[in-house]
């Protein structure tokens, strides 16, 4: 049964007072305050706008896909397109997106008051920016993963710019995981392990995700310079590198990078569900075994992404096989624990009004779409000799991406919006934006499966006019659109509101009456 702290650990808290944070800040305090409230709208602000150009990037190359032939661009416009889409959105997108959500929290949730390290996260900040900045000028064209050696003999004469840029992700990753340990961990010997709300959990097994893995990621892009430049031969096959070492050491980050932006938006889905449900979530303790598992898991399983690229031993099949089907086991823990929480009361008519809700619930139905589809790429099987680099691969990227995290992280600002500007977004073009972007989700990732079981393959700017290939692909492009236009009503929406809309009351997200249980239904397990 629950216990007395169960409202403190489990979410289920006042939060705080609306405030027209944004209205008053200067463009100094913006830029250089090392207060939380700005630094985390700093950090939203910046990934929006991430988001943007990563979007038009989508736009340009899903136009050229949308019909066989070239149309607009050559093969290397178009992988400059897909590579800075890919870093954008993961780099520049998500993972800053949910982790700034996080930074403003935090101090609220677990009862500091104000960001440990605060001056660590500006400079996490900033080194996030100038890599940005030094990828658009290097323009990279060999895709996200940068695989050598075609990583080492195309780009112009700016290419090292985008591996000093991996080397400051790297750099600012690292600080940001740094931020959210030190503020995980000093709320935990402060409040009790036992007592930790999971946010805290959430920003320790972020911490330790990010911590652990981006030095790794850093001596990539080192490495990949002093290739470049001819002073090391690491991974140029050319001069007696080793592919598969890259891939090995690239892996390492490149698997937990999934979970990098998954942490942080199950904490904040941990935060708001209760919140709007008048209840805590059903079980404390699995959710925390669930963070623990992932962590560990997140380090172990990266071998299933080269698989098919060498031939290994059957006991290193098996074993990552094994690794791989073992990391179902803490989401599904969490994902049951989600829909219990839903389950076993009724859902108040507030939350089914409110916008972050709905949010919510998207998310939770893509994490369980991409999760069980990702069963077809855990299998050696299937994996090698069917859908590996087909579009099945981006589907199931999409559909934890976009559909999980992107979706956390629009919950994350709706539900934040009147806490930044004091005001409230405008609830019909909010939910003109959710149904732009469900429908448009889904279209996509259902369309990119299909794709992959009809072996469409990725990074491809022309095809054949195959009949099973050309109508999915018009339509897939139809789909992005929809996205697209979600993404515009989404700015016009908060842009506009910000300064217009209506001013929120004192608590934004109240409870309606109906949310008080009967006494009749089951209650949260321990």
């Amino acid at each position: 049964m629950a216990h007395a702290h169960d409202a403190a650990r489990m979410g289920a808290t006042p939060h705080w007072e609306p405030e027209d944070i944004i209205g008053k800040m200067t463009l100094k305090t913006l830029l250089f305050s090392n207060d939380y409230r700005h630094i985390a709208i700093k950090g939203v602000l910046t990934s929006v706008v991430m988001l943007g150009l990563g979007g038009l990037m989508a736009m340009l190359f899903r136009t050229e896909l949308a019909v066989p032939d070239i149309q607009f661009f050559g093969a290397r416009p178009y992988m400059q397109l897909m590579t800075l889409h890919g870093m954008f959105m993961v780099f520049g997108f998500v993972i800053p997106f949910v982790i700034a959500l996080n930074y403003y929290m935090i101090p609220k949730v677990l009862g500091t008051g104000q960001l440990l390290w605060a001056s660590v996260a500006q400079w996490s900040y900033w080194l996030l920016i100038i890599a940005a900045v030094f990828l658009v000028i290097a323009r990279p064209d060999f895709t996200w993963t940068f695989y050598p050696p075609m990583s080492l003999r195309v780009g112009g004469d700016l290419v090292w710019l985008g591996y000093i840029a991996v080397l400051l992700v790297a750099i600012s990753e690292f600080l940001a995981g740094a931020v959210l340990m030190r503020n995980g961990w000093e709320a935990a010997r402060r409040i009790g392990w036992s007592k930790l709300p999971l946010m805290g959990w959430g920003a320790i097994s972020e911490g330790i995700l990010l911590m652990g893995s981006t030095p790794m990621l850093g001596l990539v892009g080192i490495y990949m310079l002093t290739d470049w430049l001819q002073i090391t031969a690491t991974f140029d096959p050319a001069r007696g590198g080793d592919v598969m070492t890259f891939m090995f050491m690239f892996w390492f980050y490149g698997h937990p990078a999934v979970y990098l932006p998954l942490m942080p938006a199950i904490a904040v889905l941990y935060t708001l569900l209760p919140r709007f449900l008048g209840r805590p979530i059903w079980s404390y303790w699995s959710a925390v075994i669930a963070f623990s598992l992932l962590t560990v898991l997140g380090f172990m399983v990266f071998p299933h992404h080269f698989q098919p690229a060498e031939n290994i031993s059957g006991l290193v099949e098996r074993t990552t096989q094994i690794l791989t089907l073992a990391i179902f086991i803490p989401s599904t823990l969490h994902v049951f624990n989600w829909i219990a929480s839903l389950w076993y009361d009724r859902i108040p008519d507030s939350a089914r009004r409110a916008v972050p809700f709905k949010f919510i619930v998207a998310s939770i139905f893509f994490l369980m779409l991409g999760g069980v589809t990702a069963y077809v790429n855990a299998q050696i099987a299937t994996d090698s000799g069917f859908v590996h680099n087909t579009y099945f691969v981006p589907a199931h990227f999409h559909a934890m991406f976009v559909g999980f995290m992107a979706n956390m992280a629009m919950a994350g600002i709706y539900y934040l919006y009147p806490y930044f500007t004091g005001r409230m977004y405008n609830q019909a073009l909010a939910n003109t934006h959710f149904w732009f972007w469900q429908i448009g989700i889904f279209s996509k990732v259902m369309l990119m499966y299909y794709l992959g079981f009809v072996y469409f393959p990725r990074w491809v700017v022309d095809y054949l006019p195959l009949p099973q290939w050309s109508m999915p692909q018009l339509m897939l492009t139809g789909a992005a659109y929809l996205i697209g236009l979600g993404f515009l009503v989404f700015v016009a929406n908060i842009m506009w509101n910000a300064s217009r809309g209506r001013k929120a009351a004192a608590d934004p997200w109240a409870l309606s009456a109906d949310a008080v249980s009967s006494g009749t239904a089951a209650q949260p397990a321990e």
